[in-house]
């Protein structure tokens, strides 16, 4: 078996991202099946056109995700280094996908809602997206393990994702997710986000919702258009433009405007600008940065400057670093939908043919699955939503982008102190801070498997929490990782000025930790502006 590695000196890198290698791809204009720039109202292409847009779609996922897992969260707050060796043969993502089956959380996550609306009809309320995903065996983090938690204890969406309910709104989550809102959705941004919102909003809210929204219009746009350019700018405007996700990535396509041969000098102009992380306490103060705009403009910057060029978009979108599994699949998606399956490089669908019969797990569901349910689940959203399906030709009526509501989480809170900790919980813990908001970062796991991935038992810690001696929550934390609460516990919103926190444990187990980490407080200013 050959192995062949992306080395990007071997690439011909020419000053800042020019870049030469595998057989390259771009879209050409063909027919009546795409059009360049603006769509016409209404745009009509053969079932098989289609068929071969949305197999694109989601072999384009898969091929990013496993182009970009073995360097996740590696390379944080920096670019990937020009001489990092990135492994692609033909075998690997057969290999990938048997021997690394977590790593498709990307596709499998995708998947329980296209299962849902599969098994419960295209109505299917979001209470089933929400009881499939939060009862599913896979292993979860972050805002989709926030959400889940909430939902197992009660609370519904919209609430589970709201950011006062989840630290993690802004978080990634349903951007990664949102394929199949655009892929369910041919031309039709609108009713790609229409189909997304309730779901996205399980596990986001705000600009964490909005990579959803971005994703699911840009795939959406590109089955009827193959200008990249057209494709990034015009999903935009699904985005309110007061939000800071929307400003965001206007800031990238201005700076890619100024430097359209240059794409380090529009990466760090995204650092400088929009790197600082408010929501996620892992970023809180360190180079880890899972928020959806700053890893979306990853995204946008392998579309903009790959510019239509399959390796350039993977290579950019991967080197960008942070959540570089998530970013290269859902920009090799959305440039996947826009070439088709049949367009793209055989360099990439190498391997691929035998790995598409290989269920994700845990799933019931292979490629070769989705293809097929995909295809279906468009052609009924064409015919409910102005088009029409007659013989072997589809008609699409193409939507404009709508902005969606303005939503923003953290607004008036600003990470000031991140106390470290590390202590059990036994009995009691105090401690006194000023500001306005608290997260409590720490978690219950069983002694025995103490440094253990994944951990599983019957025991739930029961913690009262306390804010100036009044109760505020019991808060229950499992034992379980797939069960587990993220955060030991927060709260927003506070009157400014100093407070006094204290947990105590209610029901102490020998053979468990409930350890706290750390202590993360929030003023209503940034500690710059004290000055």
């Amino acid at each position: 078996m050959k192995r062949i590695y992306l080395l990007l000196p071997l690439l011909a890198l020419t000053g800042f991202g020019r870049i030469a290698g595998p057989p390259t791809t771009t879209p050409k204009k063909r027919s009546n099946t795409t059009v360049s720039a603006r769509p016409p109202a209404t745009v009509t292409m053969t079932k098989a056109a289609l068929q071969d847009k949305i197999k694109g779609g989601w072999a384009g996922q898969l091929i990013g995700c496993t182009f970009g897992g073995p360097t996740e969260f590696k390379f944080n707050g920096t670019m990937m280094n020009e001489y990092q060796p990135i492994p692609w043969y033909d075998g690997y993502i057969k290999k990938t996908m048997l021997e690394t089956p977590g790593l498709y959380d990307d596709l499998y996550m995708d998947l329980t809602f296209v299962d849902v609306f599969e098994k419960k009809g295209l109505d299917a309320p979001v209470s089933e997206h929400a009881n499939a995903f939060a009862k599913a065996d896979y292993m979860l983090w972050h805002a989709n393990q926030v959400g889940r938690y909430n939902i197992l204890n009660g609370m519904k969406a919209p609430e589970s994702g709201h950011w006062l309910n989840n630290p993690h709104a802004d978080d990634i989550d349903f951007q990664i997710e949102a394929d199949f809102s655009g892929l369910m959705a041919p031309g039709m941004p609108n009713t790609a986000v229409k189909i997304g919102d309730p779901i996205g909003h399980i596990m986001n809210y705000g600009d964490g919702w909005y990579g959803g929204v971005y994703v699911g219009a840009m795939y959406s746009l590109a089955f009827v258009s193959n200008d990249v350019n057209y494709v990034v700018r015009e999903a935009l405007k699904a985005v309110p433009a007061q939000s800071t996700f929307y400003q965001c990535i206007a800031d990238v396509i201005k700076w890619h405007d100024q430097y359209p041969n240059d794409w380090k000098r529009t990466w760090l102009e995204v650092q400088r600008k929009w790197s600082d992380e408010v929501g996620c306490p892992d970023g809180i103060f360190a180079p880890f940065n899972i928020d959806a705009k700053i890893n979306s403009a990853y995204i946008v910057l392998g579309l903009l400057y790959g510019q239509g060029d399959y390796t350039k978009t993977m290579q950019i979108s991967t080197r960008a670093g942070q959540d570089s599994d998530c970013n290269p699949s859902s920009a090799g998606g959305i440039l996947g939908t826009m070439l088709g399956y049949s367009k793209m490089p055989a360099y990439w669908k190498q391997g691929l043919a035998e790995a598409e019969d290989i269920d994700f797990k845990y799933t019931t569901m292979s490629l070769n699955d989705v293809y097929g349910i995909g295809m279906k689940h468009a052609l009924q959203v064409i015919e409910r939503n102005g088009g029409k399906v007659s013989g072997d030709n589809v008609t699409i009526a193409v939507q404009t982008p709508k902005a969606v509501r303005l939503e923003q989480s953290f607004g008036g809170h600003f990470p000031t102190e991140k106390r470290t900790i590390n202590k059990d919980l036994n009995d009691e813990y105090t401690a006194t801070f000023d500001g306005v908001g608290f997260i409590v970062v720490g978690e219950n796991r069983p002694k025995a498997q103490a440094g253990q991935y994944e951990y599983e038992s019957a025991y739930t810690a029961q913690v009262d929490v306390y804010i100036d001696d009044k109760k505020m929550e019991t808060a229950s934390l499992p034992a379980s990782f797939t069960r587990r609460r993220y955060d030991m516990t927060w709260k927003y919103q506070l009157t400014p000025g100093k407070h006094t926190l204290r947990l105590k444990l209610l029901n102490p187990n020998n053979d468990h930790s409930v350890r706290v980490r750390n202590l993360i407080v929030f003023g209503n200013k940034p500690i710059l502006a004290r000055y």
